[in-house]
């Protein structure tokens, strides 16, 4: 699997510029992380990518085929769940799979195997609003990794948990990646998530969103945020977070 993000830029009818010039590739299996101050484009990158977006100019290429619109090759894990209420869990699993044109076996087979991954078998027969906020992302996970996609795009998943239910789903995803080897570009504004998660930290520039820094993580896996090379490299990744975070008030506030 191969991605290249070659000189993508975007702008919307307001004129206002989001993205400029971003290129960037990714590699199979790796797990890439984009931060950045808030309105620098993360979203539409991601959105740019996923091909629910169209880039204003530029273009995204998986295994040199151009993204023209959306596709089974890439999933989208959001800030909420987006899971169906008049689904049990394990209906929603396997929703997708049914629509991929899955037998009813596999979609049992499947869809039980990546439950049993996120811990949810013994809740597979419950309804979505009998889960906590954190077991419904964990369905939303399972979903997305059920579905066997070349790429899972995730758009700060733990945006809307309290930071117990965080930290414990952390846990979980990087145990799971640790055994998926799923490639994943995850949307975050968390530098302490970002450096927990990340082979690669791409971080953008406030407005228009460029790549001003790119951070290889060096650290081993499991990764522990009360290590102490964890918390000197997130103590580096936060200072130049915050020299952007300053540029987009001064552009905000419009100081001069």
């Amino acid at each position: 699997m191969s991605l290249k993000i070659n000189q993508v830029s975007k702008s919307f009818l307001s004129k206002k510029t989001v993205l400029e010039n971003i290129t960037l590739e990714i590699k199979d299996g790796e797990f890439v992380c984009v931060t950045g101050p808030s309105g620098c484009g993360k979203t539409t990158l991601l959105n740019i990518i996923s091909g629910l977006e169209k880039p204003s100019c530029g273009e995204v290429l998986l295994d040199d085929n151009i993204i023209v619109g959306a596709g089974s090759d890439r999933v989208v894990m959001f800030q909420e769940s987006a899971l169906f209420p008049w689904l049990t869990v394990i209906g929603n699993i396997k929703f997708g799979l049914k629509i991929a044109g899955k037998s009813k076996q596999e979609q049992e087979a499947t869809a039980l195997r990546y439950l049993e991954l996120v811990r949810l078998t013994q809740f597979k027969d419950y309804r979505i609003h009998e889960l906590s906020g954190g077991m419904k992302q964990r369905v939303a996970l399972a979903r997305a990794l059920a579905l066997d996609s070349k790429i899972l795009l995730m758009d700060e998943p733990f945006a809307s948990l309290d930071k117990q239910t965080k930290n414990k789903l952390r846990d979980d995803i990087q145990e799971i990646w640790m055994q998926a080897g799923k490639t994943v570009i995850f949307i975050t504004h968390s530098i302490e998530e970002a450096v927990f998660f990340a082979d690669r930290v791409i971080m953008l520039s406030a407005n228009p969103g460029k790549i001003v820094s790119e951070f290889e993580i060096d650290l081993p896996r499991p990764r522990h945020i009360d290590d102490f090379a964890f918390i000197a490299l997130r103590s580096k990744l936060l200072s130049k977070i915050r020299n952007e975070v300053e540029k987009s008030v001064e552009q905000e506030y419009d100081y001069h």
